[in-house]
């Protein structure tokens, strides 16, 4: 079984591909920012990493020891319009979602590619190759990592190191709740942010996730993109088949 170390653990998609690595006998590295919310997982370490340091990162590859598979999850996002969007805000999703995805897998490449295997999972989203309006800054973020995830593809594949992308749609784990929102009521954006719930469409949960990735983990030749669950599959065939010439919106609104 492959030695796994997956980043943001501790709740969510994270959490539910421990479990169901863990479940299938994988040598589960589990991470967060506070490892203490860690506890109660049945992995083999839990381990302090925030994506956004660099001495966290460095400290916590070195504790993990050898690393197979690197499923990349940490991330958050925000609800607000562009125009108005604080700056930080913006930077801050942008260091997480995209910056620390990089930064860690940086950190596993060197002793793969000496290796000639190993396996860089990045949890996107539908929203890696697909706009939401209000949630423009999570998209930018992830369509910025689909980048250096294909490139990475490119790169690194020549050393022998697989690269996936799993893109989920909406997944009820409390994250669209907990996001911070940027839209007062007398917002001009307020009447597009009631209809946030439409474009969102069907949901999965974590746990269709997890057992998606840990399929993917698993195949000895795993595709590019892995779209999870029916949802993600229409709206991202919807998507190829629309013209370029033109915004696509995967539902109808009002706006």
């Amino acid at each position: 079984m492959s030695s796994v170390l997956i980043t943001g653990a501790s709740q969510g998609i994270g959490r539910a591909i421990a479990l169901e690595l863990a479940s299938r006998e994988h040598r589960v590295i589990a991470t967060a920012r506070r490892p203490e919310t860690l506890a109660e997982l049945p992995v083999a370490q839990r381990l302090r990493l925030d994506v956004t340091d660099q001495d966290s990162v460095d400290q916590a590859l070195r504790d993990a020891g050898e690393i197979d598979v690197l499923v990349s999850n940490a991330g958050a996002t925000v609800r607000a319009p562009l125009e108005t969007v604080p700056l930080a805000e913006f930077e801050r999703l942008f260091q997480l979602n995209t910056v620390g995805a990089l930064r860690v897998a940086q950190g596993v490449l060197p002793a793969m590619r000496a290796r000639g295997a190993g396996h860089l999972v990045f949890v996107s989203s539908i929203q890696g190759r697909v706009v939401l309006p209000l949630i423009g800054p999570y998209g930018a973020s992830k369509w910025a990592l689909e980048a250096l995830a294909e490139t990475l593809a490119i790169e690194a594949g020549h050393f022998g190191v697989k690269v996936s992308i799993a893109q989920p749609g909406a997944v009820t784990t409390g994250g669209a709740e907990r996001a911070k929102v940027f839209v007062d009521e007398d917002d001009p954006y307020a009447p597009l942010y009631r209809q946030l719930g439409t474009l969102r469409g069907e949901t999965i949960t974590a746990e269709d996730v997890a057992i998606a990735v840990a399929d993917t983990i698993e195949k000895p030749d795993p595709p590019l993109r892995v779209p999870v669950g029916a949802p993600a599959e229409r709206v991202l065939r919807a998507r190829k088949q629309a013209p370029e010439d033109a915004p696509f919106l995967a539902a109808g609104i009002d706006w």
